[in-house]
């Protein structure tokens, strides 16, 4: 049984499922020419929170081996997940810059006035993987199914080829369900890796 956590601000109710520890195993599935991308990982993702309107988000998943010593690390991700919605005077930033104008704690009117004509959330993640590839994905939360895909992507000059990508979170049966699919090594948008995980913490 998993109580939705009570602290959280108004703005991330609608990804309050989310909160929490999961662990699981997946499947990566992916052809490049001849080439077969296939196997199993082992999978950790975290979505925690730390008072602001944004969940903190990590995830680390590798190869998966009987011999947990010669594990082969696959990707590690870090980023921040939000309800899409326009900066006030209210909010800090750019940078340090602190609000130039105080307000009232956002409340659940304030967040249900930004449900779109689909009845859910537009939300922006950010996500920055090991090797200095950057996502901005956007998309909607609608109950506990969240659907995004890449906005932009920017990846330093040595990283491989890396063009756009899909992800797709669910709750169902208390797991977190996921599927990526990515555009890579000059290949079209097409299915890359899926995973169900379990709550951890």
């Amino acid at each position: 049984m998993f109580d939705l956590p009570t602290d959280l601000p108004a703005d991330l109710a609608p990804l309050a499922w989310l909160v929490g520890v999961w662990e699981g195993t997946g499947v990566i599935d992916y052809h490049v020419g001849d080439t077969h991308y296939a196997g199993e990982f082992a999978h950790r993702v975290s979505f925690s929170h730390d008072g602001g309107p944004f969940l903190n988000y990590s995830a680390t998943a590798w190869l998966a081996v009987a011999d947990d010593a010669a594990r082969v690390p696959l990707v590690a991700e870090v980023g921040f997940w939000r309800l899409a919605r326009p900066a006030a005077e209210a909010d800090p930033g750019p940078g340090l810059l602190p609000p130039s104008a105080s307000a009232a704690a956002r409340t659940a009117d304030d967040v249900e006035a930004l449900r779109n004509s689909d009845g859910g959330f537009d939300i922006e993640a950010s996500i920055v993987h090991s090797d200095g590839v950057s996502e901005l994905y956007l998309g909607q939360a609608r109950g506990p199914r969240i659907d995004i895909a890449t906005d932009a992507v920017v990846r330093p000059a040595g990283a491989k080829n890396y063009a756009a990508a899909t992800r797709m979170y669910g709750l169902v049966e208390g797991h977190l369900l996921w599927a990526w699919d990515i555009a890579a090594l000059g290949q079209e948008l097409s299915s890359h890796a899926s995973a169900r995980l379990a709550r951890a913490e």
